[in-house]
């Protein structure tokens, strides 16, 4: 696992800018070698800068993006490492933005606390999973290549999703854990049906499939892609005032709350915590003897075992078996 002194600052994997002209705002994710994985300081910020974007009358239109060929395969899991230990004296208070200086005890690996602590604050929009809720803007994704995990998370609570026709969406959690924290929304969102085939093969959909389930507003050629967003973008600037776009957000977010989206987002964290009960049939599950092995040579192993169009990575799907 890289040292955390080695990782580039919050700042740097998160950009922000705003054009008060046009009151269109774009948070960039600036990690490509990493996928656009963010580290647990970065996720904080991204939420923080929702929330400025959300309050800042110079912003009305939210564009979120990544820099490369993908928009990003999820958070950073091997800054994660620790928590999948056998070791009982492991703090997760960096998530909790509390310092580990010893004034604070995270609870021991052996409690319900340890993990639940954890996946009852992904239903917390202020620390980087759900922040696009609360955002009373519009906000578009702009997808390209892979949108796993919490890139994933960022897309299904966008107001507009704008994708290449190459992209890929999903959740590898459904191969390695089996839930993920706002499986509720995303079930309401592509229908219940075609949500069980994503949860229950770990497949990745195509841009194609999630327009045809409502998941995706437009799918264009790569080349066409950022013209696109621009054109949405624009569009959703000039066309009622902030306070009425403010009131059309809270109508939704009404319907939203009356479907469960939040319910829902304490339930699924509810079932997380419930992950060091489950036993294992031998499929790969990400874990101590995952992480010794080498997380990404795991992966591969275990991504080769599915049918080349079912695969996660792009050279999986291209490989021969």
């Amino acid at each position: 696992m890289a040292d955390a002194a080695e990782q580039p600052s919050a700042e740097e994997i998160v950009l922000y800018e705003k054009d008060p002209k046009t009151k269109i705002a774009t948070i960039t994710l600036n990690r490509p070698d990493h996928l656009n994985a963010p580290t647990i300081a970065a996720r904080h910020r991204y939420a923080e800068l929702v929330h400025r974007a959300n309050v800042d009358d110079d912003v009305k239109v939210l564009v979120v993006r990544g820099v490369g060929k993908h928009f990003g395969s999820g958070a950073d899991l091997p800054e994660q490492a620790e928590m999948f230990s056998e070791e009982q004296d492991v703090s997760l208070l960096k998530e909790f933005k509390i310092p580990d200086d010893g004034e604070v005890k995270y609870p021991p690996k052996d409690s319900y606390r340890y993990l639940a602590s954890l996946t009852q604050l992904y239903a917390n929009s202020n620390f980087g999973l759900r922040s696009l809720q609360d955002f009373k803007k519009i906000s578009i994704v702009e997808v390209k290549g892979y949108c796993y995990g919490w890139h994933f998370y960022q897309t299904a609570d966008a107001d507009l999703v704008i994708s290449s026709d190459e992209a890929l969406f999903g959740h590898a959690a459904f191969r390695y854990a089996g839930w993920a924290a706002r499986m509720w929304q995303w079930a309401l969102m592509m229908g219940i049906r075609k949500f069980q085939e994503m949860v229950f093969t770990g497949r990745p959909f195509t841009a194609q499939e999630m327009y045809d389930c409502g998941f995706v507003n437009r799918v264009v050629p790569r080349d066409q892609l950022e013209a696109e967003v621009a054109k949405y973008a624009l569009a959703c600037s000039l066309t009622r005032p902030t306070d009425v776009v403010m009131m059309q957000k809270t109508f939704f977010e009404v319907m939203k709350q009356q479907q469960g989206e939040y319910m829902g987002s304490v339930l699924t964290g509810w079932l997380e915590s419930m992950l060091p009960m489950v036993r294992s049939d031998g499929e790969l599950e990400l874990g101590e003897e995952t992480f010794g092995k080498g997380l990404n040579n795991a992966v591969k192993d275990n991504d080769l075992q599915f049918p080349p169009d079912w695969r996660l990575s792009y050279g999986a799907r291209k490989a021969k078996d």
